[in-house]
């Protein structure tokens, strides 16, 4: 039962309680004025012992209602909310023990909650140190080729003209593939800085599927490919977005399905409709898909199921993640799945204006 209703009944039953208690202690001392009036010794020794078991009733009354309300706060108030204001103190990247949320009221719902705060601030953390890593593996290849290829042209004097011609173009390509990483890393972090001030517009979620589609149709039948879609949202909802960086996700997500598709015929599924109120997008394909136990990876930062894929295509695995950082910034979901048509498909959806 939610603390909302616990505690109003808590107090009606200490008020229904205090009227009861007053109750008997008035009929009590009517009693008192009663056998009072009879004016003997033996009424008078009645009537005291009369009012003594109203006050004492009452007295004990209040206490017991005070004791039980005590107890009752500190145990499902008081306490727990000092070990959540303890474990706030010490918030821990580690992994540590989840708070206990079996209770169903407003403060199994706060730790719930603060249990769900702690495990994305350790993905997060996670995910710093891959990207960290990631981003030196990258920078490292290259670099070793360079330092080899300099090595090389300062030790040995031996060296021909023409060799020397095709070590410093090497020298070259491996700068320029180290800007373009650089270069990489620079516009995805500034497009996670714009998600942070996003100019959301109302939009007819049916309306930008048509415009995608048009786009996307020509674009890959330009490159041998083909996209079918099925449009099923109705005329009227609207969902609030930021068009450029939702049409940059639909960007990233057929630029994946080209570069990973990994077929001739590749054909490109694209799916719209509402469910629950929320604006549903599928992107699939008949390409080569991705293991199932992959699945969840997919949209970790600089993630790739195969790094010689990812050099020969060009990918550093900052799309999806990207994808994932500008739906959820829509208050959205993501999610990765196997194509019914053999390929990779990924889901996203989108709040509709209620």
């Amino acid at each position: 039962m939610k603390l909302k209703w616990k505690l109003p009944l808590l107090f009606l039953f200490v008020y229904m309680g205090a009227i009861l208690a007053t109750g008997i202690c008035f009929n009590l001392l009517i009693n008192y004025n009663l056998l009072a009036q009879g004016g003997n010794t033996e009424f008078r020794t009645v009537a005291n012992e009369y009012i003594f078991i109203a006050i004492l009733f009452f007295v004990t009354f209040l206490g017991v209602s005070f004791a039980v309300l005590s107890i009752y706060l500190h145990f499902k108030i008081t306490k727990p909310i000092r070990t959540l204001n303890e474990r706030l103190e010490n918030v821990s990247m580690e992994h540590s023990p989840p708070l206990s949320d079996k209770r169903k009221d407003e403060i199994g719902v706060l730790y719930r909650k603060f249990n769900e705060m702690e495990m994305k601030l350790q993905q997060s953390r996670e995910e710093q140190v891959e990207m960290i890593a990631a981003i030196a593996h990258d920078l490292k290849t290259p670099l070793t080729s360079i330092n080899g290829f300099m090595e090389l042209l300062s030790t040995r004097k031996d060296i021909s003209e023409q060799d020397k011609q095709e070590y410093y173009e090497l020298v070259l390509k491996k700068s320029k593939q180290i800007g373009t990483l650089l270069n990489t890393f620079s516009v995805f972090t500034k497009q996670e800085l714009e998600l942070e001030t996003l100019d959301r517009q109302p939009t007819e979620a049916s309306k930008l599927f048509e415009n995608i589609t048009e786009e996307y149709d020509v674009e890959l039948s330009g490159l041998g490919f083909s996209l079918t879609w099925e449009n099923r949202f109705a005329p009227n909802p609207f969902a609030m977005i930021d068009e450029p960086a939702i049409r940059r996700a639909f960007g990233n997500l057929f630029s994946n399905a080209v570069r990973y598709g990994g077929k001739e015929d590749l054909c490109v599924y694209l799916y719209g409709y509402s469910e629950k109120n929320r604006a549903c997008f599928q992107i699939e394909d008949n390409g080569i898909g991705v293991p199932d136990d992959l699945l969840p990876l997919l949209f970790q930062k600089f993630y790739t199921v195969d790094k010689a894929r990812q050099s020969k295509n060009g990918g550093m695995g900052l799309g999806l993640a990207s994808c994932k950082s500008i739906v959820e910034h829509h208050g959205g979901t993501i999610r990765a799945f196997r194509s019914k048509h053999g390929g990779l498909g990924i889901q996203f959806t989108i709040p509709l204006i209620s």
